[in-house]
């Protein structure tokens, strides 16, 4: 079932997977595990929510603001507070030492409580009034053909969220501190000898990951949702699929592309089928089917390529050297 309606439907939802794919690929190359990722989309998506309310207020109401300067506001907002999460990370697991996997739970449970928290303290209602600044760049006709809706249909985030994946890619491939941020993941001890600073590199990772996977959570919200944002779970569940995308594929953002769209199509796929189907539920399952499959494969051929940076999820600690 691959129908204009559907792949436009992914498509739209696809972006809030590639965020917090790609920026959770970036944190993971510098050797940190980042399970705060679904908090962090949370924390993102109530910030920039929370910087479009602010803005349409001061501006005396929805008539009043521009679409630009409403899209600016609403991804400066996400990137701060989702950044401040991956700071926040940062401090306790690079500065304190604190072990990788229970601080990301832990973010994880606070992003969520937070953006419930937060939801309550400003009016939501304005949000869908700007939903159409953030989900119809082109501004297509209604009767346009099917071939240029299914590539015209959408907002700037879908778009960004693509060439971010690029160059990202190209950033790990072809630049020194990319280099030097992968060598960090893979062997921290080799990367301090050769005089580059294992902290820097975490914190820094780690904020710019962070920042970058808070604007799934705003996609989700402004782009998927059409402005609506009822509880924070919605976008923690996609937070997990998002983590569970870095494994699928195999740490390279340009494949979490593909791999983006096809969670996103069997996300949206059971809402498409008939009530009386069976195989609903079943669906629904199969991103994480293939995870687990793909996990399995790679632990069997063990090709290095399609392995996770050696030390992630370790702490470094200098004096062991």
């Amino acid at each position: 079932m691959f129908s204009a309606s559907i792949i436009i439907r992914a498509i739209r939802l696809f972006t809030s997977f590639l965020f917090g794919s790609t920026g959770e690929i970036i944190t993971e190359k510098s050797g940190h595990l980042n399970l705060g990722t679904p908090g962090i989309m949370c924390i993102g998506g109530i910030g920039g929510c929370l910087g479009l309310s602010s803005y349409i207020t001061w501006c005396g109401g929805v008539n009043n603001t521009n679409g630009f300067l409403a899209v600016l506001i609403a991804i400066i907002f996400t990137c701060v507070f989702s950044g401040i999460a991956g700071l926040l990370y940062s401090f306790l697991t690079v500065t304190l030492r604190a072990n990788q996997n229970i601080t990301g739970l832990t973010i994880t449970t606070f992003g969520v409580g937070f953006a419930n928290f937060l939801s309550h303290k400003f009016d939501k209602n304005y949000l869908p009034k700007v939903a159409k600044y953030f989900n119809n760049l082109f501004n297509l006709p209604a009767d346009a053909p099917e071939g240029l809706q299914v590539f015209f249909s959408y907002g700037i985030l879908v778009y960004l969220a693509i060439i971010l994946a690029i160059l990202v890619t190209l950033f790990f491939k072809k630049t020194r501190i990319g280099l030097h941020l992968r060598a960090v993941g893979e062997s921290p001890q080799t990367a301090d000898a050769q005089g580059i600073s294992i902290s820097r590199y975490r914190y820094l990772a780690t904020i710019i990951g962070a920042a970058i996977s808070g604007l799934g959570g705003l996609s989700f919200v402004m782009d998927f949702s059409t402005g609506m944002f009822d509880q924070a779970a919605s976008i923690e569940n996609l937070g997990w699929l998002a983590v569970a995308l870095v494994i699928f594929s195999v740490w390279k953002p340009t494949v979490s592309i593909g791999g983006s769209f096809l969670f996103a199509y069997l996300y949206v796929l059971p809402s498409f089928i008939s009530a009386a189907t069976n195989n609903k539920e079943l669906i629904k399952m199969a991103p994480y089917i293939a995870t687990i499959l793909v996990l399995i494969l790679t632990s069997i051929f063990g090709e290095r390529r399609v392995q996770p940076p050696q030390a992630l999820g370790i702490n470094y600690f200098r004096e062991d050297r």
